[in-house]
């Protein structure tokens, strides 16, 4: 039987059709190896990347704002970065039952639409949402744009003679709850 020189060299290890070798596969093992273990890796930092989330920078949920005195009728800006609240002096509360009696209120800086952060605009006596045109009056109240409700108050008291404002406890108008007695300080 006679066998052909192809057939002959596959005998002896020899493929002249493929061309491997040895170093060849060792080559592509170490190789394979090195990728899985580099897939692996990059798997197990993602793993222990996920269980240390980011820390993100909470204000506190309460804070002391200083003495009535200290603020002038209209609104002030200064607790608008730190604590993403607006404190508004007026003459009266004109959405309550506290019609001429002065007073503050702590508002939420936050649009009650997307959650956009409205600017004051002291010439126009607004609130203007910069994202979708949403306007609040001075008392929070939503009268232009796509806004479907007032801005949130805050819990505001006096205590051991400084304005405390509670950002836990929040009263929304829809609800009836800016006639409660902490949604509005008697100054």
């Amino acid at each position: 039987m006679a066998t052909s020189e192809s057939s002959q060299q596959a005998i002896r290890g020899q493929n002249p059709a493929r061309g491997v070798s040895r170093r060849g596969v060792v080559g592509s093992l170490l190789a394979g190896w090195a990728l899985f273990l580099t897939g692996a890796g990059a798997g197990t930092l993602g793993m222990v990347r996920f269980l240390f989330p980011n820390v993100l920078y909470e204000p506190p949920a309460t804070f002391k704002a200083g003495t009535p005195s200290l603020y002038p009728l209209g609104v002030d800006e200064t607790f608008k970065e730190s604590n993403g609240t607006w404190l508004v002096k007026t003459e009266s509360d004109p959405l309550s039952d506290r019609d001429g009696v002065p007073g503050m209120y702590a508002l939420s800086t936050v649009c009650t639409h997307l959650g956009c952060i409205p600017n004051w605009m002291p010439a126009d006596s607004k609130f203007k949402c910069p994202c979708h045109g949403s306007g609040f009056r001075p008392s929070g109240m939503n009268f232009e744009g796509p806004a479907p409700r007032p801005l949130e108050r805050w819990r505001i008291v006096m205590q051991n003679g400084e304005i405390l404002v509670d950002k836990n406890q929040k009263y929304q108008w829809e609800k009836g709850q800016w006639i409660a007695p902490e949604s509005f300080l008697k100054a």
